[in-house]
């Protein structure tokens, strides 16, 4: 369960952000797809091999509950900024 809950979480997340956005305009504009595919998905895994690394270390000395309530105060934190930041 844990395993589809990160799957379709991270899915649903990555759907037509920036970086999906990024990668298809280097899928775009060359011949190399297949390298554009494997950068992308090797540079997702570190970043999230980093998260889980990290994550695993906070929660050694912080209950789960404040990791995630930490987290959402973060993402909440940054949805405001990006809605009234200029530009």
């Amino acid at each position: 369960m844990t395993f589809l809950m990160a799957f379709v979480t991270i899915f649903l997340a990555e759907l037509g952000d920036k970086t999906q956005l990024a990668t298809l305009a280097l899928a775009a504009g060359g011949h190399a797809r297949w390298l554009v595919f494997l950068g992308a998905a090797l540079a997702l895994t570190a970043t999230s091999a980093l998260a889980v690394l990290v994550g695993s270390a906070l929660g050694e000395f912080l209950p789960v509950f404040w990791l995630r309530r930490g987290a959402g105060v973060l993402m909440i934190a940054l949805g405001v900024l990006f809605v009234i930041r200029p530009g």
